[in-house]
């Protein structure tokens, strides 16, 4: 959905926030080096095989606060390729993530006493016990994190005497710890931003991670998600090495990555690290999904096509895209609603007039009948209304985040507004009943949770205003019409350091909750504001898969550690330009690295209107991203793929292709959700050794060897691509071969035409194709086989899941599932597959041998 920050560059905001500057204060330099560290004065041994140690303040100084005096230090190795280091206050509770949203296991309860163990540990400089060793020096303290295999420090916050950062600093509201780095790392991660040199973390550019709406075409700003976690690959030797570094807090922070060193400076919550050792990027990413939990098992429909648009005035509207796709031969599975079927943009209800309900629900069974399926948006507010049952019930629950011991106040689309606080069991609870309610309205097939950063038009305390309608319904709706005074009365809302929020440092209550106000048991969204998307996801989950016994799809805009667990993602308000396009590949493959690999961006852009050429490229690459989908702005003109004849045929080409590979995405789903694996991934997934791939990201990979390699800018019919050392199969036409010893090529690229390539060794199970994916999924199976070009003897193997996509769950052994490992030998001129199944039965995969010049559908 559109939103006010969409509308403005951030440097148009620069006005706003010199206006602001008197409420909120002045924005501060940061002092180079605030504190001088904190020295161990105790450790002892734990019973789980860690150890508990405490840390005294050296020297005490009040730059943004007072120093918390003693700290608590804890260390475990929580599996063999996972390490944990956690400090807080030692005397004092703080707050984390909430262990029931990300469940882990508690550190040990704060002691009263220091202690000391049997064992001096303090004359022990290391802790070792998996394949990662956890080092200290005592005074002034460090740690160091190393990989027992080869020696190499992955981490270590030392500064060794250098002036390129201090030593770590611990106050009650400024948290500051940094690591030594190697100047040939390459880092990854650290999201949510716009990244316009590319997937690779570049030296000097800004991370800053608090959950905003702001219109993704901001670059190196913080965007819907927080997720702070990078991976870390090296090529130690001609060997690469990847490991990865979780920080788990969910306060605003600035990451500084200097190329030889990072910092992070983070307003509040504690040092909660986990290192994952990897030793390859997907290793990584099974270790973090093992943690953070795996990614969401996607309905097997979700991986077709999807149109949507916010401006579908009434139903007539919508039924005629969709017979506009069926007439064009343009796949598509899923239409959506932005708000237009709301009853005055609220939660949960139709517009009477152009969305009757008697009218929608014929509309739904002729499309459920085809196969197709339905999705509607829901924001979270709630209109304050007294005569809207959603909003009565939610008062009567005591649902809603509160200031002042009252419901927050706030503005998006119905005009005033109260969020429900899902850290309250009782909103999970209402929200569910809510949902229930809405379903038995009308019959969706999924869910759209937007605007829940949280987003909100206005900012401060604010009241409705007497005499006036708010909003008028004259001007634009995102205007702040209610009557609001900015909070500057607690250091919640005016915090000693200020994080780059916005990349101009707005306030962190700017546009969204104030962050003195209260959630559940006290909680301060000063804390827990990037969490709300989050524990929005987790409710709509629940709620979605007690309906009907079925696997739910939820699509959210705002994401934290852990989202890909519940809701798939798309990047937000992109634009219609070249840029963009580019730009959308680097932010699908960061998220595959955050564990949240159902995303996509919003195909020709959200606004303003995309050019046919690019609309033309960017289905190209759209019908590859794992989450595929058309969306457009209510005041940009109508861009369905039909809208132009070129893209129709651009759409029927890649679209075509997408829905043979149905089968092949669907089993990448399955791997997803069970090793955390990408679906759309860089090429170092594959090619870690090559080091030419680290910093790419014009191509990229659907699972570990089809390679899409776009046209990315304008006029251009041809590409320049990288092709990893082997053999590469054009999969439009197989007899179109490159052999590659690591080098670019130049392929052609007219307009209707993409670049897709299968790597040798692979097979990969495909079908016909359909218009929709329930006809897709009746046809026959083909498998395409390929070896090294000229090669006389070789291997190939791939894989296929299929099952009851109904079913909540996505696992082997329920009677409703196949898991099949496929394999291939050439020899002596003949190619032999044949088929293990690990699970359930599939037919006509049986062994067989064939010729080299056998060209049968079967055994291509």
């Amino acid at each position: 959905m559109f939103s006010p920050a969409s509308l403005l560059s951030l440097s148009s905001l620069y006005v706003l926030l010199v206006l602001l500057s008197c409420f909120f204060g002045g924005v501060s330099s940061v002092p180079t080096k605030v504190g001088k560290g904190y020295r161990l004065i105790s450790a002892e041994e734990t019973s789980d095989g860690g150890f508990l140690g405490h840390l005294q303040v050296k020297q005490k100084n009040n730059i943004y606060g007072p120093d918390i005096p003693l700290l608590q230090l804890y260390v475990k190795h929580d599996t063999g390729d996972r390490l944990r280091v956690h400090i807080t206050d030692a005397e004092k509770q703080r707050w984390e993530v909430p262990y029931n949203l990300l469940p882990r296991e508690q550190p040990p309860a704060l002691k009263q006493t220091i202690g000391r163990s049997r064992k001096n540990l303090l004359t022990v400089s290391e802790l070792a016990g998996s394949e990662l060793i956890f080092s200290f020096t005592a005074d002034p303290f460090s740690f160091a994190v190393k990989r027992k295999s080869n020696g190499q420090t992955l981490f270590n916050s030392s500064s060794g005497g250098s002036d390129s950062f201090g030593e770590m600093v611990f106050k009650d509201q400024y948290l500051e710890i940094s690591t030594q780095l190697p100047k040939d790392a390459s880092l990854y991660g650290l999201g949510e931003n716009t990244q316009p040199h590319g997937i690779k973390l570049y030296p000097n550019d800004p991370y800053t991670l608090y959950t905003t709406d702001v219109s993704a075409i901001n670059l190196n700003t913080d965007l819907y998600g927080s997720h702070p976690v990078y991976m870390d690959l090296r090529n130690v030797g001609g060997e690469p090495f990847a490991h990865a570094v979780l920080l788990l807090n969910s306060n605003g922070m600035d990451v500084f990555y200097k190329g030889n060193s990072l910092t992070y400076k983070i307003i509040g919550g504690v040092f909660d690290f986990y290192f994952f050792s990897g030793p390859t990027p997907l290793d990584v990413v099974d270790q973090y999904t093992s943690f953070i939990g795996r990614p969401a098992p996607m309905p097997y429909w979700s991986l077709g096509f999807h149109q949507c648009r916010w401006g579908y005035h009434n139903l007539s509207v919508v039924e005629d895209v969709v017979e506009n796709y069926r007439k064009a031969q343009i796949p598509l599975d899923v239409i959506w609603n932005d708000d237009d079927h709301m009853d005055g943009h609220k939660d949960f209800t139709l517009n009477p007039v152009n969305y009757p309900r008697s009218k929608l629900l014929a509309f739904l069974d002729k499309i459920h009948n085809r196969g197709m399926k339905y999705i509607v948006i829901i924001d979270p507010g709630i209109g304050v209304n007294s005569s809207y049952g959603v909003y009565q019930r939610g008062i009567a629950n005591d649902v809603f985040i509160k200031y002042d011991g009252e419901p927050y106040l706030a503005q998006v689309w119905p005009g005033a507004v109260n969020f429900p606080d899902f850290l309250n069991p009782k909103t999970v609870a209402w929200w569910g009943d809510e949902i229930r309610r809405f379903h038995e309205l009308v019959p969706v097939d999924g869910l759209w949770i937007d605007m829940n950063e949280a987003s909100n038009f206005c900012s401060g305390k604010c009241t409705i205003p007497k005499g006036k309608q708010c909003p008028s319904g004259t001007g634009p709706g995102w205007i702040c019409c209610l009557d609001c005074k900015n909070i500057t009365k607690t250091r919640w809302d005016d915090p000693p350091y200020k994080i780059n929020a916005s990349g101009l440092q707005v306030p962190i209550g700017f546009k969204t909750i104030a962050t003195s106000a209260v959630h559940y048991n006290g909680v301060l969204e000063y804390d827990a504001h990037s969490l709300y998307g989050f524990s929005q996801a987790i409710a709509t989950h629940k709620a979605l898969q007690g309906l009907e016994g079925k696997r739910p799809f939820i699509l959210s805009r705002s994401t934290y550690v852990g989202s890909g667990k519940y809701a798939a993602h798309w990047t937000g308000d992109n634009k219609g330009t070249w840029e963009d396009l580019k730009y959308s590949i680097t932010t699908v493959l960061n998220f595959g690295i955050f564990g949240v690999p159902m995303v996509g961006a919003d195909i020709c852009g959200f606004y303003p209107a995309p050019t046919e050429e690019l609309c033309n490229r960017w289905i190209e690459v759209g019908a590859f991203y794992p989450f595929s989908r058309d969306h457009a702005n209510y005041y940009s003109p109508r861009q369905e793929l039909y809208q132009w004849k070129t893209v129709t045929k651009s759409a029927q080409n890649a679209l075509g292709m997408r829905y043979k590979l149905l089968p092949y995405l669907y089993t990448l789903n399955y791997l997803a959700h069970k090793s955390g694996a990408p679906i759309a991934r860089p090429l170092f997934f594959s090619f870690p050794a090559y080091k030419e791939c680290y910093g790419l990201s014009t191509q990229f990979l659907l699972g570990s060897s089809l390679m899409v390699s776009p046209v990315l800018e304008q006029g251009k019919t041809s590409v320049k691509a990288l092709f990893p050392p082997g053999s590469w199969y054009n999969l439009f036409d197989m007899t179109q071969t490159i052999v590659s010893k690591g080098q670019y090529f130049m392929l052609d690229a007219p307009l209707h035409v993409v670049n897709v390539h299968l790597y040798q060794n692979t097979i990969l199970p495909m079908q016909q194709g359909g218009m929709i994916s329930k006809e897709a999924r009746m046809t026959p199976f083909t498998l395409i086989v390929t070896f090294p070009a000229g090669a006389s003897e070789a291997q190939a193997k791939g894989n296929l899941y299929l099952d009851d996509d109904e079913l909540p769950e996505m696992k082997l052994g329920n009677g409703y599932s196949t898991y099949v490992d496929l394999y291939a030998t050439l020899k002596q001129g003949s190619v032999k597959i044949w088929s293990e199944v690990q699970e359930g039965q599939i037919l006509g995969l049986g062994s067989k041998s064939i010729g080299l010049n056998d060209q049968s559908d079967e055994h291509k």
